[in-house]
């Protein structure tokens, strides 16, 4: 029975080790995640990042979100409701397809001043010129969808929570968005 314990705390503490390791990689600064390829509906965790990533210095004019949804949404193709998330359109009014999109947002928590921010690289996502695109952060699989942090303030916080959402692409002006959760928490659809 000795032995048994023993051998117990030793795989418990290598297990710990292990996860303290894998908590340490990285400065903290850079984003601890990548985005599965637009479709996939699992990969690595999302995980919050302490700064924004995003260094693009592009002027061209012609990206910019023009709807976001954190509550009550609506599927863009099918016109009908679905669970909250995170959704945005995202509209390329240039002569050129947008591609190597990147997003950067921030939550914060009202009355507390909490804040968390997430970045990801919209893998797979290229707006025709003249068109829109909807993204939704939702852990869920097909086209614009991408993966979130499900334990998130968002998703955990009674409280009234406030995005705010940057977007760039190489050689644009990067686009800004708001949006905010009231109160309360995800009613059950």
């Amino acid at each position: 029975m000795k032995k048994l314990l023993s051998l117990v705390f030793i795989v418990a503490a290598a297990l710990i080790g292990l996860v303290a390791c894998e908590a340490s990689k990285g400065s903290g600064s850079a984003p601890r995640t990548e985005s599965p390829a637009a479709g996939a509906a699992s990969g690595p965790a999302v995980l919050p990042v302490t700064k924004n990533p995003i260094t693009s210095t592009g002027s061209k004019t012609g990206l910019a979100i023009t709807e976001t949804m954190v509550e009550n949404n609506v599927d863009k193709a099918s016109g009908k409701e679905v669970s909250d998330r995170l959704q945005f359109t995202l509209k390329n009014s240039s002569a050129e397809e947008i591609t190597g999109v990147e997003v950067f947002y921030t939550m914060t928590e009202t009355p507390s001043g909490k804040t968390e921010s997430y970045y990801q690289k919209l893998d797979g996502l290229a707006i025709a010129p003249n068109k829109d695109a909807t993204v939704y952060f939702d852990n869920e699989s097909g086209e614009g969808h991408y993966p979130e942090n499900k334990f998130s303030i968002y998703r955990t916080s009674p409280n009234e929570v406030k995005f705010v959402i940057e977007a760039s692409a190489p050689g644009f002006a990067a686009a800004r968005g708001t949006a905010v959760k009231e109160e309360g928490l995800e009613e059950a659809d």
